[in-house]
């Protein structure tokens, strides 16, 4: 095995907190816009995303200072379109979750034969996040022509 670059390891993990506590806000912000006759299983569906991507946040802060790390007080930019209509809404959503498969991609990259542990805890964040964009998109169907 390869020593763990710590620095490297510690930066990324920072950054994927911040997006997940991002996630924390775009989810509850998402959650309170939501009309229209099919509001509360999509209502109830943001909810869970929020509190997932707060679990997440709490998970890589754990592992951060773990290693040492400060777990930094930012969250991540959060871009919206300004519209909330539920096709927008779950296509920001999507973009978003695209984003955290990307970052967790990345720590996979930076700690595979380093650390079994860290290894383990991104390919199984990679599972959580490939699941997000399948689930997202599939709820996208109605809307595509």
């Amino acid at each position: 095995m390869r020593e763990l670059n710590r620095e490297k390891t510690t930066d990324l993990l920072n950054q994927i907190m911040e997006f997940e506590l991002a996630g924390v806000v775009r989810y509850t912000h998402y959650s309170l816009m939501v009309t229209g006759p099919h509001r509360i299983p999509i209502v109830q569906f943001f909810q869970q995303q929020a509190t997932e991507s707060l679990t997440h946040a709490q998970q890589v802060g754990e592992i951060l200072t773990g290693l040492e790390g400060h777990p930094s007080l930012k969250i991540a930019t959060i871009e919206e379109s300004y519209e909330h209509g539920l096709q927008a809404i779950l296509t920001e959503s999507l973009n978003h979750e695209k984003k955290a498969l990307d970052l967790y991609k990345v720590l996979l990259d930076t700690v595979e034969d380093a650390s079994v542990y860290l290894e383990e805890f991104a390919r199984g964040m990679i599972g959580q996040e490939e699941l997000h964009n399948i689930e997202i998109k599939k709820m996208l169907r109605d809307f595509i022509q």
